[in-house]
């Protein structure tokens, strides 16, 4: 081979493996939900496609359009997107799964169209995402514009759940992240079709130890008007205990049952001192009992569940 040969070779080798990476690249589906959306949801469709397509990254965006009042879906239909209209409004849940079933990919990166995540991050999210199962953009930046009659309960909900996982979770229901689909149809029957889909997710992936990466992002204040009322904290405190007994029921169970016993040694004790035994502190004990001996039962079922879901 002559010197000219082997300098044409060796570049060719070079450019090659320069080429490797954004080769080994996996392709993503954005699924946007939308629900009366259309003041924003073309500028945040922009943003994403200039963004992932800066970064060489490929993609599909898919936008489902929730039975919009409003022009929603004739913003999306001007934009080089797949539009996934639903038969009636079902819910952020829904309009997600539904996202995820149109999908290319196994990778799916979900998104909100009110213009409140950054979507300049989406590429360190993906490159995160080579290393994990799952990657949430948590909303603990310096700019974070969450109102404040929500955090309180956003607060205590979140402590909540981080002490039944028994782990930190910087944002539990972050609108913003990627996961793998093969993963979330595992756990598809106890996805919910409102907002606790996020949360539930969440809570899935780290009690079944999933690797779960967080990305700090700021948060802006959204355009357009909310659809989370103050009722839906309810839903996500009665979903994070269905899922943590699902998952991890003597997390649940073992405090509960030990708040009955003490309870019920204290008065043993007390009654003791008066020579006269109650029927409260019997029955305290016995509830403990049982509440631990449930534990224990729903502890089974939820180790045989998760091994035959593996």
């Amino acid at each position: 081979m002559s010197d000219v040969q082997q300098k044409q070779a060796t570049g060719a080798a070079v450019e090659k493996e320069d080429a490797a990476p954004a080769l080994t690249r996996t392709p993503v589906s954005v699924v946007m939900p939308a629900y009366n959306e259309e003041l924003e949801v073309g500028n945040q469709i922009e943003r994403i496609q200039a963004v992932l397509e800066r970064a060489g990254w490929p993609y599909e965006l898919i936008v489902v359009d929730d039975v919009s009042t409003d022009g929603t879906a004739q913003v999306v239909s001007r934009h080089r997107v797949r539009l996934v209209r639903q038969p009636r409004n079902r819910g952020y849940g829904a309009a997600l799964k539904a996202g995820m079933a149109a999908s290319l990919h196994d990778w799916i990166l979900i998104t909100d169209a009110d213009g409140t995540y950054p979507a300049d991050m989406i590429p360190s999210m993906l490159e995160k995402m080579q290393d994990h199962d799952m990657v949430v953009a948590a909303r603990v930046g310096e700019k974070v514009s969450i109102p404040w009659v929500r955090r309180p309960a956003k607060w205590i909900l979140g402590r909540l759940a981080s002490f039944l996982a028994e782990q930190p979770i910087p944002d539990l229901n972050s609108g913003q992240r990627i996961f793998k689909k093969s993963l979330a149809q595992q756990f598809e029957h106890l996805l919910p079709s409102g907002f606790s889909f996020t949360t539930t997710i969440t809570l899935a992936l780290l009690c079944t130890d999933r690797s779960v990466a967080y990305v700090p992002i700021n948060y802006e204040k959204r355009v357009g008007q909310s659809k989370i009322r103050a009722r839906h904290a309810y839903d996500f405190l009665l979903l994070i205990l269905r899922t943590m007994v699902y998952f991890n029921p003597l997390r649940v169970f073992l405090p509960l049952g030990a708040i009955f016993f003490l309870a019920g040694m204290a008065k043993f004790i007390y009654d003791i001192f008066l020579w006269n035994l109650s029927e409260s502190a019997v029955m305290s004990i016995l509830t403990a009992i049982i509440l631990w001996s449930v534990g224990l039962l729903a502890d089974q079922l939820s180790r045989i569940n998760l091994a035959k879901s593996k």
